[in-house]
């Protein structure tokens, strides 16, 4: 992945105020940040791969849903 992001670390300290805290560390919020962009990536990784094991260029709800077991 690298050092990309593709979620938003505002989004991210959202998320963490919607699960009950009233504050996070920034070392927690750039863990949190890092850990749900790598899971993030490879759900659509594994996703893809399977849209294309279909024989299909279109990812599907199924293919998420698989690739998220």
């Amino acid at each position: 992945m690298g050092d990309k992001m593709y979620i938003p670390k505002s989004t991210v300290k959202r998320i963490l105020k919607m699960a009950g805290a009233s504050r996070a560390s920034n070392d927690a919020v750039d863990l949190f940040h890092r850990n749900m962009n790598r899971t993030a990536l490879t759900v659509a990784e594994r996703a893809v791969k399977l849209a294309k094991h279909a024989k299909r260029k279109t990812v599907d709800v199924s293919d998420i849903k698989l690739a998220t077991n």
